[in-house]
């Protein structure tokens, strides 16, 4: 059974994994809508309401807000998903691990948009397409993956 402790550990290494690779996703997919701060300034509505919502440029208030929201709730994601699956034998082998953050990841976002306040939500759902929040979720499960292997191998 792995501890709380452990599982935090593990948390912030895959999350920050999770959240670098969906991070990046998202300011991809912003550029490519000729807005690449405007995905991630979006998470910060929680704080920042409408306005945050509708900001297209990057800005310390605004991105910096939203990275810092989006880093934390995949450190979050990460560490429950390494208490309930960082034991077994099979988290350590590639393919069972991405299956893992696969799951993880669709319980998150089943949470995110079927069981959280709208206040409460990511946010970058109002900047972008279906097509792309499902590329964001494949990139926080891919990160999460890798940096669970990672924590695994040591």
């Amino acid at each position: 059974m792995t501890t709380w402790k452990q599982a935090l550990r593990e948390g912030v290494v895959s999350g920050t994994f999770a959240a670098v690779f969906s991070a990046a996703y998202l300011a991809w997919a912003g550029t490519r809508r000729g807005e690449p701060a405007a995905p991630l300034n979006a998470v910060s509505h929680w704080i920042f309401g409408n306005q945050a919502l509708q900001e297209d440029e990057p800005s310390m208030t605004y991105t910096a807000t939203g990275y810092v929201t989006h880093h934390l709730a995949s450190i979050f994601w990460a560490t429950l998903h390494a208490k309930a699956w960082g034991a077994r034998e099979e988290a350590k082998r590639p393919l069972p691990a991405v299956a893992g953050a696969v799951t993880a990841a669709a319980v998150a976002s089943f949470v995110d948009y079927q069981l959280t306040p709208k206040r409460l939500t990511p946010g970058f759902e109002h900047r972008l397409g279906r097509p792309e929040m499902i590329n964001v979720y494949a990139c926080f499960a891919l990160g999460m993956a890798i940096g669970s292997v990672l924590m695994k191998k040591r």
